[in-house]
């Protein structure tokens, strides 16, 4: 059972007092601390219990900087076997299209019976790569995977759905999953762990020997463009809505109607 997982580097927002840049296009990141996005460490986790249980290898791939190999060497850590590192040169301003362009043309030559991604990173939120990647592939998927079991041929997958119920279903190999928090509990990786993998060579890649062009890619290849970031008024607090399914939609269309927010 051969595995490729997707992971990211995102900074650690939660007790940090954010700053905006002075394009007013994103965050300064300077001071911030970096790790691995919570929904790809989750989704590196259930890659190697399939590789402990099932045998099999475990790649990792993460698209971004140099310092991105902070990422790929925790995954080694965890237990994964190789590792993969797309330079981010020429991927800024990408929107979820083109950042799974890029992972496709990095992997789609690996042999693989499952590809797993995190159901969204903790910083853009885009909650599309995973699925963009699997149209890309042509391979079936499933999103929000909360279970896994590998039958054979098949992965029978249990996903999260809305008010909490849950949905079973059955994938043939290869396949992309989109892995949810709590499907597991991550192994702790300490810095003994890491100083062990830091000789496994990462191989490196780039935009251009991925055979991507600048159309394909970054702000040309974008159909989503940030227009402005700006930290939100100080207001008088949240507005618990009540009611069912539907009439909480209705109350937050109207909400954002008499706001501005649709013409």
């Amino acid at each position: 059972m051969n595995i490729v997982v997707c992971v990211k580097q995102v900074p650690e927002v939660a007790d940090a007092d954010l700053e905006i840049n002075k394009e007013g296009s994103g965050i300064e990141r300077e001071d911030l601390v970096m790790d691995i996005n919570e929904w790809d460490n989750y989704a590196v986790e259930e890659a190697v219990r399939i590789k402990e249980a099932l045998g099999g290898t475990v790649t990792v791939v993460t698209l971004g900087d140099e310092d991105s190999e902070d990422v790929l060497r925790r995954a080694l850590a965890m237990g994964a076997d190789e590792a993969i590192l797309i330079d981010g040169e020429g991927f800024e301003a990408s929107d979820a299209t083109g950042i799974a362009r890029g992972l496709c043309q990095a992997i789609r030559d690996l042999s693989f019976d499952l590809v797993l991604t995190g159901v969204q990173s903790a910083d853009d939120g885009w909650g599309q790569v995973g699925l963009v990647l699997a149209e890309f592939l042509n391979l079936p998927y499933a999103s929000m995977a909360v279970g896994v079991e590998i039958e054979g041929d098949k992965a029978i997958v249990l996903r999260e759905l809305e008010s909490n119920t849950q949905e079973k279903v059955e994938l043939p190999l290869p396949a992309v999953l989109t892995v949810q928090t709590g499907i597991n509990d991550p192994r702790y990786v300490s810095i003994m762990g890491i100083r062990k993998v830091r000789n496994i060579e990462i191989k490196e890649t780039e935009a251009q020997g991925l055979g991507l062009s600048e159309d394909e890619i970054g702000a040309k290849g974008s159909s989503v463009a940030s227009r402005k970031l700006s930290l939100p008024p100080v207001g008088e607090g949240a507005e618990i809505l009540t009611g069912s399914l539907g009439e909480i939609c209705e109350k937050t269309a109207q909400i954002i109607r008499d706001k501005g927010g649709v013409e």
